[in-house]
C-alpha cells in the first residue's frame, strides 16, 4: 500500500464576500469551502461562469482576503502573497524588452539572487519547458504557446510549493491549447509540482487532473469532487476513450444543474 501523500494545501471553512461601498450591498462569493490538495497533485476547479473560481484562486494566492476560514500551505496560514505560491495568468504578461531567459529570471532578480545563479536556473527551466535554443529570443519572436511556456517557467523559477494556474490556455487557439495540455503534464511531472488549475473547459480539466472539483453557482460551494481514474501517462487519444467521455459527461451534468439555477440554461 502506498504511503499517503503530504497535504500541500488546506482550505478550511472558507467563505468570502465582496462589499460594495457605493451601493452598500454585500455579495457572497464563496460559502464554506473545504478542500485539501496533496503533494504532486493537479486539481482542477470547474463550475458555471461567474461562480467564483478565480476569486477562490486569488484567495489561495493571498491577493484577496477571506471573510471567514483559513487557508494553509504546508500547515502555515497564509496572510498574503508569498514565494511559496506562484500564479500563472490567462495572458503571458512577459516583458517585451527582455529576452526569454531574462523574463524567466525576473522574479529571482527581484529577490536579489546573483546574476550568474539566476541565469543558470533560468537556463535549466528553458530546457525543462522545451524551449532550448530560444533563450535569447524576445517574446514577439515566439508563438502564443511558446510564450505561455515561458510564463510557466517564470513561475517555476521561484520554486513555489504550489503553482496556481488561472485559465492559462484561454488565449490560445484550439489546436495549440490541446498540445499545451500535453506539454503542461510533462513540465509539471519533471518539476514535481503541485498545481491548482482553473478552467472553463471540462475536457481540459479531465485530461489534466488527478481530481476535478465542481463548484456550485454563486455563492460557490463544493458540489462534488470527481476522482479522475485514468492512466498517469496521457496522450490526446485518451479523449476519445469511453471512460474519458463518461467522466466529461458526468461533470457537465453537474454544471448544467447549477447553470439552470442561475437561469443560464434549462435542464430537461
Amino acid at each position: 500500500m502506498k504511503a499517503p501523500r503530504p497535504t500541500k494545501l488546506e482550505v478550511k471553512n472558507v467563505s468570502l464576500a465582496h462589499h460594495n461601498e457605493r451601493t452598500k450591498q454585500t455579495l457572497p462569493v464563496l460559502d464554506d469551502i473545504n478542500l485539501s490538495v496533496f503533494e504532486g497533485e493537479l486539481v482542477s476547479i470547474v463550475g458555471p461562469s461567474g461562480c467564483g473560481k478565480t476569486t477562490f484562486l486569488n484567495a489561495v494566492d493571498g491577493l484577496t482576503k477571506v471573510t471567514r476560514g483559513r487557508i494553509l500551505v504546508d500547515g502555515h496560514d497564509i496572510a498574503g502573497p508569498g514565494p511559496d505560491r506562484a500564479l500563472v495568468f490567462q495572458n503571458d504578461c512577459l516583458f517585451p524588452w527582455r529576452t526569454i531567459v531574462q523574463n524567466i529570471a525576473y522574479g529571482l532578480e527581484l529577490q536579489g539572487m546573483a546574476k550568474n545563479e539566476r541565469r543558470e536556473r533560468a537556463l535549466r527551466l528553458v530546457d525543462l519547458v522545451g524551449l532550448k535554443g530560444f533563450e535569447e529570443h524576445y517574446p514577439h519572436e515566439l508563438s502564443g504557446g511558446m510564450r505561455q511556456r515561458v510564463n510557466i517557467a517564470r513561475a517555476l523559477a521561484m520554486e513555489p510549493e504550489l503553482l496556481l494556474l488561472d485559465e492559462p490556455f484561454a488565449a490560445l487557439d484550439a489546436q495549440t491549447r490541446e498540445f499545451m495540455q500535453v506539454e503542461l503534464l510533462k513540465i509539471l511531472a519533471r518539476a514535481k509540482a503541485t498545481a491548482l488549475f482553473i478552467t472553463h473547459q471540462i475536457n481540459e480539466a479531465v485530461f489534466l487532473s488527478d481530481r476535478v472539483v465542481v463548484f456550485s453557482a454563486r455563492p460557490a460551494r463544493i458540489k462534488d469532487i470527481i476522482d479522475i481514474d485514468l492512466p498517469a501517462a496521457r496522450t490526446l487519444e485518451l479523449k476519445h476513450e469511453a471512460s474519458f467521455v463518461e467522466l466529461e459527461r458526468r461533470i457537465w451534468r453537474l454544471i448544467e444543474e447549477e447553470a439552470a439555477k442561475t437561469g443560464m440554461m434549462t435542464v430537461g
